[in-house]
């Protein structure tokens, strides 16, 4: 009775909305989750081609960085507006959106990985026979992951945020169910979807930060080698 009571009175924590509304919380976080990572795959996909642009010198650097830097400058609502005559009130009008959002980040991240690749490895690869298709796929971009996949984590986080502004079409996941009841101030729906906004972002987080884990295993090596060496140098020193 008492977490019925809760919804009369407009309590910020009610278990009764849980229960009565855990449909409409479900499907708005699985509209949420897939808006999300479509936005962020494609905009990898777009992402890398405009890196390799980048790296072949400061007249393509320039202008590929600077127009990426200009899209995230664009507030939600004009960027919407200007898609709009494109892709309607629909869920590609987010998702378009949000792409271009993230290349600022993905591109400068994909770039500063690429640069980051020691040059003595590009030259044993090619003194191996290495062409430069199989140079960037086999040498580079694993070099490279780790730089990406911190521009994939901060990406992803900031469009798990992000999404949230496709309520103003009626497609932002979690943002639609907050804008709902922000008019009448319907605080357990809004706390409940400002959580689940935030657990998504977390869980996101710590997925990718897991993926690069287990592709990286090179970075988790090189640390305790060089704790054992500095401790061996301390000893010798000591002695």
């Amino acid at each position: 009775m008492a977490d019925q009571n809760c919804l009369v009175t407009n309590d910020w924590i009610c278990g009764e909305y849980l229960r009565s509304r855990s449909h409409e919380l479900t499907e708005a976080t699985l509209q949420h989750i897939w808006i999300t990572a479509v936005s962020v795959l494609i905009g990898l996909v777009v992402a890398f081609p405009l890196a390799l642009l980048a790296r072949r010198g400061k007249h393509f650097a320039g202008p590929v960085l600077g127009l990426t830097t200009v899209l995230y400058t664009v507030p939600s609502l004009a960027m919407f507006s200007l898609l709009l005559p494109l892709f309607g009130l629909s869920a590609a009008l987010v998702v378009t959106g949000l792409v271009l959002y993230s290349l600022t980040i993905l591109v400068r991240n994909i770039l500063a990985g690429l640069q980051a690749v020691p040059q003595e490895a590009r030259e044993a690869a090619r003194g191996m026979g290495y062409g430069p298709v199989r140079l960037l796929w086999e040498v580079e971009l694993p070099l490279a992951l780790p730089a990406l996949m911190a521009g994939l984590r901060i990406a992803t986080v900031s469009t798990v945020a992000l999404t949230t502004v496709g309520s103003l079409v009626g497609k932002g996941g979690l943002g639609n169910l907050i804008e709902e009841a922000l008019p009448s101030l319907f605080k357990a729906q809004v706390l409940t979807a400002a959580v689940l906004c935030v657990l998504l972002a977390v869980a996101a987080d710590l997925l990718l930060l897991g993926a690069q884990r287990l592709l990286t295993p090179w970075t988790r090596i090189r640390r305790p080698a060089a704790a054992s060496a500095g401790a061996g140098t301390a000893k010798t020193e000591a002695g």
